[in-house]
């Protein structure tokens, strides 16, 4: 081959190597993307999941399946993400736990800051303190002296070690300088039922399990941990308008794509997902099973995950929490 033709092709070759993450990018999604929820189905992360699927297969013309790959705290379906090819075809529906693992789990499979790229927040599960409507405290200064004057301190029902309801519990406790435990349950349902029962306290866990029986009066909410009031329960005061600014967390879902996708790809889903977070009909049901939308840019969303995974790290250390 002449060596101009040679340098001509060599030319080409690399130009197409170049220019391939910008041109891959810019056609995708071109088949199916998979969606990987890691709780199992008909929980809220499931349905925001199929929610998010279907509005984006109609916005982007390509199909969006779920897949769920539950167990181990999320980590099951975290691992099998962060192995996934860096294509934009395999897109993680994170939730909480992912910020809280390396804390709990020292010999993760995977590195929760190096093996992901974040994409958008998708919604939060706000948490509420729920007492049991019999109870004497009707707010959350009564509910904390309550504690102080208990030689047990207070005692919370937990869906898990380690859980989102869990760490907020204890940052109450630590928040006030009130003993207690936090008794760990498999899930809502059986934490709600010790609380029916008077066996506990409080809850702080999300609250559409318990709506049938704050609305039947047997359940009372004092107070939620967001920042600011939630929609799901506007009448409801935070924690910090109880004088308890550092008492802040709920559970929360999130896109999260393998390290090295191409930024246009990050760039195109964050954007496509704020569109159906912005629809007020998906807005509606998301409400429904007790999430609040979020969105908002991939670095906003980076930024939270980093300080989730510092904040609760600096708990679990503080108060020896260990996962079951």
């Amino acid at each position: 081959m002449p060596i101009t033709r040679r340098r001509a092709l060599s030319a080409g070759i690399a130009a197409l190597g170049l220019a391939h993450p910008c041109v891959f990018a810019s056609a995708w999604p071109n088949r199916t993307v998979t969606l990987i929820a890691p709780y199992g189905a008909g929980g809220s992360n499931d349905i925001l999941t199929r929610l998010l699927g279907e509005a984006l297969a109609a916005r982007l013309g390509q199909g969006f399946v779920v897949e769920n790959k539950a167990g181990a705290g999320t980590r099951i379906a975290n691992e099998f993400v962060a192995r996934a090819a860096p294509d934009g075809y395999t897109v993680l529906h994170a939730a909480a736990p992912i910020a809280i693992g390396e804390a709990l789990y020292p010999k993760l499979p995977y590195d929760a800051k190096k093996s992901f790229e974040a994409v958008v927040s998708t919604a939060i599960a706000p948490l509420f303190l729920i007492v049991n409507a019999n109870a004497p405290y009707k707010s959350v200064a009564e509910f904390v002296a309550h504690g102080k004057a208990n030689p047990n301190g207070l005692t919370f029902g937990s869906p898990g070690a380690g859980s989102a309801p869990h760490l907020t519990a204890e940052l109450l406790m630590r928040a006030v300088g009130s003993k207690g435990v936090v008794v760990q349950y498999r899930g809502d349902a059986p934490a709600y039922n010790e609380l029916l029962a008077g066996r506990i306290d409080g809850t702080l866990t999300a609250i559409s399990t318990a709506v049938p029986h704050i609305q039947a009066g047997k359940l009372r909410v004092l107070a939620v941990a967001n920042e600011e009031r939630t929609p799901l329960q506007p009448q409801v005061p935070t924690f910090r308008e109880s004088g308890l600014p550092t008492v802040v967390g709920y559970g929360w879902f999130g896109l999260m794509v393998p390290a090295g996708t191409p930024t246009a790809i990050v760039q195109r889903l964050n954007a496509e997902t704020n569109a159906v977070l912005g629809d007020a009909e998906i807005r509606r049901k998301v409400e429904a099973v007790g999430l609040q939308v979020r969105g908002g840019t991939s670095a906003e969303f980076a930024t939270f995950i980093n300080s989730e995974t510092n904040k609760w790290a600096q708990l679990i250390k503080a108060a020896n929490i260990t996962a079951e």
